[in-house]
């Protein structure tokens, strides 16, 4: 079988959140199934400069007014890619979603050329029997596959956030490429503008998003308006958990650590904690339950429930890391807070890949206290290193953090902390929780064991999207 990915992001080239992860791991974890897996990204600087053995794939037409295009064949380690390149949109500065005047012009161009690829295949003769197109930024893939001529491959559209929905003014219909009878609730209008992650929903042949649970919760709330008809589709809409890239996050193997370790040998663990203190300006106090936060400082995001227990987590001898950007408020809320308590209190305003793996590595307990999280990576990973999760019990962290209950640590499944109302007052209860767990070293051993030997890794994922590409008709003319 033969499968392209179309995505926006692609770690560790370009990457803003979780979608770069999977891009990198499932792709991987397919081809070890033997499953000919190809990705099409557009062709930032920074894959360019990465990639080897590159060839013209296809010669494409001017794509909505960027200028000239081509896709390039290259190979990233263990992942054969093809990149748009049209540098009129994408050799830039800005980021992936800088400069959004022409936004829609350049996924508008990214989707056409997947769907383009999977119509006529390469100069080579490559052509993919399905087309799994990620978030809003590949949404109108399936628009151009069924506007378009035969053949016509099969099509897939992963919901990775559904907050994030790619609208756009109708007027824009002419300069996509796209034939006025798409312009209808069965096609790509969304309360009279054109939404690009509505379109890839209603014309897919199947949706996926990446947690059971989150699945349902589309349905029926949260679903930012698109809950009717995800209701509609409920019978091509599946929940697949993500999973946790082996190579790159794995404590006994990681190069950004300062000790390495496993769930077998718990006391390498140690030295990283001092490190990871000193580098944030903590104060080196061994027997201080150590919180963290890896997070975009966004309202979906909870923080501002961690701000509300910021004192209080002091006041029982805690200590806070913060380690995330976003919202303007929540940061200078996170830095004043760090003011307030020093030595007790730390943050770091941004994003940096060795830094998150060092705090996994070196905290007590990591807090995702979400409002809505469709999957959520960060528990996974915290859970491999050894971090208990703390989180609230939404999408996929409810799918994959084990609450410790009295049942729960009786019977050795607890791999965390969880809680359900989206409020401080909640989220305090559930820190005294794991303060109380954490004055029993034993208890709590038992409980991070659990969770660094849960297996979260992609071989169970990728079997199951297998078997969702083997379950649409093969007649697609």
């Amino acid at each position: 079988m033969k499968v392209l990915f179309v995505a926006s992001e692609l770690f560790p080239y370009v990457k803003t959140g979780g979608l770069g992860d999977v891009m990198a791991a499932l792709p991987r974890a397919l081809r070890a199934l033997g499953v000919d897996v190809r990705l099409l990204v557009p062709a930032y600087p920074a894959i360019r400069s990465a990639v080897v053995g590159e060839e013209v794939a296809a010669v494409l037409p001017d794509l909505m007014g960027g200028g000239p295009a081509r896709l390039i064949r290259a190979d990233a380690p263990g992942l054969p890619l093809y990149l748009l390149d049209q540098p009129g949109f994408f050799d830039r500065p800005g980021g992936p979603y800088g400069q959004p005047e022409d936004l829609p012009h350049r996924f508008a161009a990214l989707s056409w050329a997947a769907a383009h690829l999977g119509r006529s295949g390469d100069l080579a003769g490559w052509q993919p029997d399905v087309i799994h197109g990620h978030d809003w930024h590949a949404g109108l893939m399936p628009a151009y596959v069924a506007y378009g001529s035969s053949p016509r491959p099969a099509t897939v559209m992963t919901i990775h956030n559904i907050a994030y929905q790619g609208r756009f003014p109708a007027a824009l219909l002419p300069d996509l490429g796209l034939p006025p009878r798409a312009f209808t609730p069965e096609g790509v209008e969304f309360h009279k503008d054109i939404c690009y992650l509505k379109a890839g929903l209603r014309l897919a042949d199947r949706i996926t998003t990446v947690s059971p649970t989150y699945a349902g919760e589309i349905q029926h709330f949260g679903g930012h308006g698109l809950e009717g008809l995800l209701a509609h589709r409920a019978a091509e809409l599946t929940g697949i958990i993500n999973g946790v890239d082996g190579g790159v996050w794995n404590p006994a193997r990681d190069p950004h650590l300062h000790s390495r370790f496993d769930s077998r040998h718990p006391g390498r663990r140690r030295p990283n904690r001092p490190d990871f203190q000193q580098r944030l300006g903590l104060a080196e106090d061994p027997d201080a339950p150590l919180f963290t936060a890896v997070s975009r400082l966004d309202p979906l995001k909870g923080l501002d429930l961690v701000l509300e227990n910021v004192d209080h987590l002091v006041a029982c001898g805690a200590q806070l890391a913060v380690i995330g950007t976003g919202d303007p408020h929540a940061e200078g809320a996170f830095a004043q807070a760090a003011k307030r308590h020093p030595g007790r209190v730390a943050v770091f305003l941004g994003y940096d890949e060795a830094l998150a793996h060092r705090a996994f590595a070196a905290s007590d307990v990591v807090l995702v206290p979400s409002r809505q999280e469709p999957c959520g990576l960060t528990q996974l990973y915290a859970q491999a290193y050894g971090a208990l999760p703390l989180v609230r019990r939404t999408g996929g962290l409810a799918d994959t953090v084990i609450g410790a209950t009295p049942t729960t640590l009786a019977d050795g499944t607890a791999t965390g902390f969880v809680f359900d109302r989206a409020n401080g007052w909640a989220l305090g209860e559930a820190i005294n929780q794991a303060l109380a767990l954490f004055r029993k070293p034993r208890a709590w051993r038992r409980v991070q064991r659990q969770g660094m030997d849960t297996n979260f890794s992609w071989e169970g994922p990728a079997r199951a999207y297998l078997d969702l590409y083997a379950s649409i008709p093969p007649n697609r003319g």
